[in-house]
């Protein structure tokens, strides 16, 4: 059981945790955060989530995402999950994310990362990541067409594609 800290509609924290898993009461939020790098090719990171995850199993996703547990910064959730879904040890104490979607439960933090990453270099968490692979937005557009992607808006992919060259994204 992951507890999470919970916050206001102002994201800022109520003392109160909840339940990874369990929506929270109305008028709380959790956060979560998503890593999206990509390479010089201009091509972004995905991972095959495993078949026995909870949600989405075996439907291609964004490099990385996970939920902020108790007591951890949305800077150190990106720390930890892309250590520990693919092995990559990137130090975000003084990185912001490039953009926030809110949802009904909360905020998403997406983080924009520039890098080239050899494929065969990565550590995939095995409970959680089966594959990855590069691919371009057309290439992502034809998996959610085809129901191989998690059904993100083809309108969304676009943007992070968009936004990726942006002066204040990581070139790590």
């Amino acid at each position: 059981m992951e507890l999470r800290d919970l916050f206001d509609l102002d994201r800022l924290p109520t003392g109160k945790t909840g339940v990874r898993g369990i929506e929270p009461e109305n008028g709380l939020y959790n956060t979560v955060m998503h890593i999206c790098i990509f390479n010089s090719e201009g091509q972004m990171l995905i991972q095959q989530r495993q078949t026995r995850k909870k949600g989405f199993p075996d439907k291609w996703d964004v490099t990385c995402g996970g939920c902020q547990l108790s007591g951890e910064t949305i800077r150190q959730t990106a720390q930890r999950e892309l250590f520990e879904e693919l092995g990559i040890d990137i130090d975000f104490s003084d990185k912001r994310p490039a953009l926030t979607v809110n949802y009904a439960q909360g905020f998403d933090d997406f983080y924009i990362l520039n890098r080239d990453v050899e494929l065969s270099e990565l550590r995939l968490q095995p409970e959680e990541v089966q594959a990855v692979k590069w691919a371009s937005m057309n290439e992502i557009f034809d998996m959610i067409d085809s129901g191989e992607f998690i059904p993100f808006f083809k309108s969304f992919i676009n943007l992070l594609f968009d936004i990726r060259n942006k002066p204040d994204c990581l070139n790590i």
